[in-house]
């Protein structure tokens, strides 16, 4: 069974520990590619917004008279033929981007994810993360000792809420519990610190 190498908070190796089974799991880029999207667009919220020509205001009297005038009929200023007018198949804030992803796609693509980022030598194991005075300072130190500077995720123990309120103004960083943790968390920064503690939630 592979070996973990245990950090301490200053960035040195403080023993080894026996690797979880999920983290030998095989990379599967199209799986984590599917829901990597898919947790994408859950988190994707509609903002374009246009009017039709019912929401445009004006046009409740018809422009000229239906014959006689020598002109194409109209029936509305604001149709969208018309400057001003309503617009045809626009972008609507009530559009549904979410997908659909079962629970088995969730945690196969988040082992093969932390499998990879293990590989490339970009998972670390630290033997404890918790900030106890809860000090973005404090922490943000830990992180560059840990890092180098490159962007890190924290993962914590479920019930470290110290150590949530404090990373929430580090640069390039973020800190998630265990049960929050996703692919798209886990692809979206170069460094993964995870508390000793944490690794066993996750299992």
């Amino acid at each position: 069974m592979e070996q973990l190498k245990v950090y301490n908070r200053d960035g040195n190796v403080t023993g080894e520990m026996a690797a979880p089974d999920f983290l030998s799991s095989v990379w599967n880029a199209g799986l984590v590619h599917q829901v990597f999207k898919a947790i994408a667009a859950n988190k994707r919220e509609p903002i374009a917004h246009t009017k039709n020509r019912g929401e445009v205001r004006g046009g409740g009297i018809k422009p000229w008279k239906q014959k006689g005038t020598g002109r194409a009929r109209q029936g509305s200023i604001r149709s969208p033929l018309w400057r001003h007018g309503g617009i045809s198949f626009g972008p609507r804030n009530t559009t549904d981007y979410s997908q659909k992803t079962n629970k088995k796609m969730l945690k196969k693509s988040l082992r093969s994810a932390l499998a990879k980022k293990l590989a490339s030598g970009e998972l670390k194991v630290v033997n404890n993360l918790t900030s106890e005075n809860s000090k973005t300072k404090e922490l943000a130190g830990v992180v560059q000792s840990l890092s180098r500077g490159k962007s890190a995720l924290l993962v914590v123990s479920n019930s470290d809420k110290s150590t949530l309120r404090a990373a929430r103004n580090l640069k390039r960083s973020m800190a998630v519990t265990a049960k929050d943790l996703n692919v798209l968390n886990v692809l979206s920064h170069t460094n993964i610190l995870i508390d000793q503690k944490a690794l066993s939630e996750i299992k």
